[in-house]
């Protein structure tokens, strides 16, 4: 009976279970790209707008909601001073947020923003806000982080509420913040 070398469609097999490997890899970093480019999602430019476009439209009023949470695993108390705005696309507006570290460690928060509806993520243009940067907190420390911020004029007729929502989350283990080390 004659042997039957399986050599190379072992090694075909290999190469397609690592290009599948490096696909999926792939596939958290090129989502991110798409939902950024196109607003899907709820995903917001994570820099900072200018405000060239910022002239309002007095012909409609856009309401604005303000939600804040903590993930379960942040003990940081996390809220919106403004739960609901009335705003003029173009109108640059400006609302903060409260955050208290209630622990008694130096801990590091990054919050990340999600709109809804999706398409409305690519009109909410944030000229500066909180969840640029990392924010540290000490011990018991307390601080009112501001979201200067305007809607797009070119946002579409039959949007008339957009959902800003914040998730707060502890990246103190993550975050390479030098000060951290010499504070404890």
């Amino acid at each position: 009976m004659a042997q039957i070398n399986h050599g190379p469609l072992l090694r075909k097999l290999a190469l397609v279970v690592l290009a599948m490997f490096g696909f999926a890899f792939a596939l958290v970093p090129l989502y991110d790209v798409f939902c950024r480019i196109t607003g899907l999602n709820g995903k917001t430019d994570d820099r900072p707008a200018t405000t060239d476009r910022a002239v309002p439209d007095s012909t409609r009023s856009i309401q604005v909601e303000f939600l804040a949470h903590a993930d379960a695993r942040m003990p940081w108390e996390f809220s919106g001073e403004t739960v609901r705005l009335s705003v003029l696309p173009g109108e640059v507006k400006l609302v903060n947020y409260r955050v208290f570290n209630p622990t008694e460690r130096t801990m590091v928060g990054q919050a990340v923003p999600s709109v809804s509806p999706g398409p409305a993520a690519a009109y909410l243009k944030k000229v500066e806000c909180f969840c640029f940067n990392r924010q540290e907190l000490q011990p018991g420390q307390s601080k009112l982080m501001p979201l200067k911020f305007y809607i797009d004029p070119a946002l579409p007729d039959d949007i008339n509420t957009i959902t800003l929502s914040y998730s707060l989350y502890d990246i103190t283990q993550a975050a390479p913040v030098p000060a951290l080390a010499q504070r404890k």
